[in-house]
């Protein structure tokens, strides 16, 4: 099992205000702790970064690995393209593309920056209808953008598929959906493989449920 730390957040109330004010305190901090924890990768998630995305994301990159250097690599994690790109030039070592939706639109952007920058990336099971119905719908989206990254030169070993969880509280069917995909997607695509949001599961439940859930 790999690790994704998933606390560098701007939905976090202090690493988002750090993020805003460009204060490393409170990030670095984070990102120590979380390699003090075993933690394969570290997401830097900077949500849609819309004002300013390309500079704060360089920076963000440059501060943390200034810091606990190159190990763990980062996974960058932000919807502006602009701002991935921003990233991945500076970072050291190979980092994660976080993520890559299976949409034209996007991936015919994203998946040459994966190529230009030797990054791996996670292919996001969410198509252009939105979160697929079932497995057999997530089959059918992980098939058109593994084999769009194929063509381009990326292999199987360099994508995560994230079949989207979703709370188990209102989803529980998606989730069921979910796990038969898992067990399809040897099939589909040898040697890829499976990351997800495993805490959003537990969304919306009481707190002392979420970490039996997770």
């Amino acid at each position: 099992m790999l690790l994704i730390g998933e606390n560098l957040n701007v939905i976090n109330r202090v690493i988002g205000k750090a993020f805003k004010e460009k204060d490393p305190g409170p990030i670095v901090e984070e990102a120590k702790r979380q390699k003090e924890k075993g933690m394969d990768w570290i997401d830097v998630n900077l949500g849609p970064a819309r004002k300013g995305g390309p500079e704060l994301m360089e920076w963000v990159v440059k501060t943390i690995q200034d810091e606990i250097g190159d190990t763990p690599p980062l996974c960058l994690d932000t919807s502006n393209i602009e701002a991935m790109e921003a990233g991945l030039a500076v970072h050291k070592g190979r980092a994660i593309i976080n993520s890559i939706m299976c949409r034209p639109e996007r991936y015919e952007k994203m998946i040459p920056l994966a190529v230009k920058y030797n990054a791996q990336f996670i292919a996001l099971m969410w198509g252009p209808e939105g979160l697929p119905r079932d497995e057999h719908e997530r089959a059918a989206l992980a098939v058109e953008l593994i084999y769009a990254a194929n063509e381009a030169g990326v292999p199987n070993e360099d994508i995560f598929v994230d079949g989207v969880v979703t709370p188990v509280n209102i989803q529980q069917p998606q989730l069921m959906s979910l796990l038969a995909f898992q067990e399809m997607l040897q099939d589909i695509a040898p040697g890829v493989k499976s990351t997800c949001g495993l805490s959003n599961c537990s969304n919306g439940s009481p707190d002392h449920l979420r970490p039996i859930l997770n």
